[in-house]
């Protein structure tokens, strides 16, 4: 059976209300009852140590003195009587002269020479009565006694209207402790439902939420971590919605790189195949065939490369080398590329530079920025600057081109990014990949790039590295 938690709250608090008070009463009640009893006991003791002392003394007058007595016990509501060695009551004078009515271990313990006190009897007086049994001994032998006999009615009455008040406080207090608990419960019960109503809203998928959290107990430091792991939540899908975008865009993209090259090369081999390409433009085909497949081969090895970069799993090896060495290196592989468009490679570097990096990684950066400029340079200089600034070495790879947009600038470390949607068909950084993997690479490094165009005046890269720290 199903019981809401708001109703198990509230029946626990009460059960504990009502077993706290209960207790608090039954011990309260039965203490107030002790304590009367005991002083009445204490009170018949008294006057019973005293009647028999008395009656040591006295031995003449007796009559007259335990007149006295009864007179005097009689304003106490006190009855007294005496007994000899056999139980026979000799004071008052009773017909019969009946025996007192003492159980058989009451009677033990009286011919021992103890005394014997009962707080409450309700049956052999026809009252409640509270009595004292004391011997009168001499020597060892039971000689006669007393028995003193209280009513304790009133204090009977007394202790039942003061149970009655308790009772009546309980139930005063119960009812205020219900309504008491019942707001509260409510309070965190509604408390707890907006934790409940927040989790309902991120299972089903929406994680701008947020709990009031406002108290400062530990369901609001629930709150507040729950509002922190929403948070977390929230960004972490944010976060997926945007790898979800860059994947699909990424497929996209590549589908889109691939399949140019793909069809010309499923193009020329089928014309190839079929003798449709006539004799003398076979090898012309077989050109196009390997400059497309490379094209392929470059895409697959940079895409490889950036998710080895993204991953962290691109370790890099840097030793030092002369700066006027690498950027030679870069002029001679990019010299006949520059060529075709008629444009000059030109190296400025005193030879004295080092540079601490990685030697490939470091091509690799050059050639792609050397590359890019090439595409969008014609008939024109592209110059590989590399100077000292501190403790830093900074390259700087500058041409003569049509320039960037100052708005597109920020856009061309972006992944598939194309300033020129027309690049697709062009031979080299037709890809729109490598500057991504060119601004990473610097920033493997510990270095900074920077990118400055303007339409129609060239455009000029600064790569800033930092030197190789000195060993102590």
């Amino acid at each position: 059976m199903r019981i809401k938690f708001f109703y198990q709250l509230l029946v626990s608090q009460i059960s504990i209300l009502v077993l706290a008070f209960l207790i608090l009463s039954l011990s309260f009640s039965q203490f107030v009852e002790n304590y009367i009893f005991q002083n009445k006991v204490e009170e018949l003791n008294d006057y019973g140590e005293q009647i028999l002392t008395d009656l040591t003394v006295r031995l003449e007058g007796t009559e007259s003195f335990l007149e006295e007595y009864s007179q005097i016990l009689d304003t106490r509501h006190i009855q007294y009587i005496l007994f000899n060695y056999e139980g026979k009551v000799i004071y008052p004078q009773l017909q019969s002269a009946p025996l007192i009515q003492l159980t058989k271990s009451e009677w033990e313990k009286i011919s021992s020479g103890s005394s014997v006190s009962v707080k409450h009897d309700i049956k052999r007086f026809g009252q409640e009565v509270t009595l004292v049994a004391m011997p009168f001994m001499q020597g060892d032998k039971l000689a006669g006694g007393i028995l003193l006999l209280s009513p304790i009615t009133g204090a009977m009455d007394m202790i039942r209207q003061l149970n009655r008040f308790l009772l009546y406080t309980i139930v005063i207090s119960l009812s205020a402790s219900i309504l008491i608990s019942l707001i509260f419960s409510k309070s965190l019960i509604k408390r707890i439902r907006n934790i409940r109503n927040a989790t309902s809203m991120i299972t089903a998928g929406n994680y701008d939420v947020h709990v009031p959290d406002t108290y400062q107990d530990e369901i609001g430091q629930l709150a507040t971590d729950f509002n922190k792991m929403a948070e977390k939540l929230n960004e972490s899908n944010e976060e997926i919605e945007r790898l979800e975008n860059r994947r699909r865009k990424f497929i996209a993209d590549v589908s889109h790189e691939m399949r140019t090259p793909l069809t010309t090369i499923s193009g020329l081999a089928e014309g190839i195949k079929d003798h449709l390409i006539p004799e003398d433009g076979i090898e012309k085909g077989m050109i196009l065939i390997d400059r497309e497949a490379k094209r392929l081969i470059r895409l697959v090895n940079e895409n490889l490369d950036y998710e080895k970069i993204r991953s962290n799993q691109l370790k890099l090896n840097k030793i030092e080398m002369e700066l006027t060495e690498v950027l030679e290196v870069v002029e001679e592989q990019l010299h006949l590329q520059a060529s075709e468009k008629n444009n000059q490679l030109v190296v400025q570097c005193d030879e004295e530079i080092t540079v601490f990096a990685d030697y490939d990684r470091l091509i690799q950066i050059i050639v792609n920025i050397v590359k890019n400029a090439i595409q969008f340079t014609e008939n024109g200089q592209i110059m590989l600057k590399g100077k000292e600034e501190g403790s830093a070495i900074i390259i700087e790879i500058e041409d003569t081109g049509v320039g960037i947009d100052p708005l597109e600038i920020e856009s061309i470390w972006l992944r598939f990014y194309k300033a020129d949607l027309s690049r697709t068909n062009q031979a080299y950084g037709e890809f729109g990949i490598g500057l991504s993997i060119v601004k990473q690479l610097v920033q493997l490094h510990d270095g900074e790039i920077e990118v400055s165009s303007e339409k129609g005046e060239g455009t000029t890269f600064t790569i800033r590295l930092p030197k190789k720290e000195k060993e102590q």
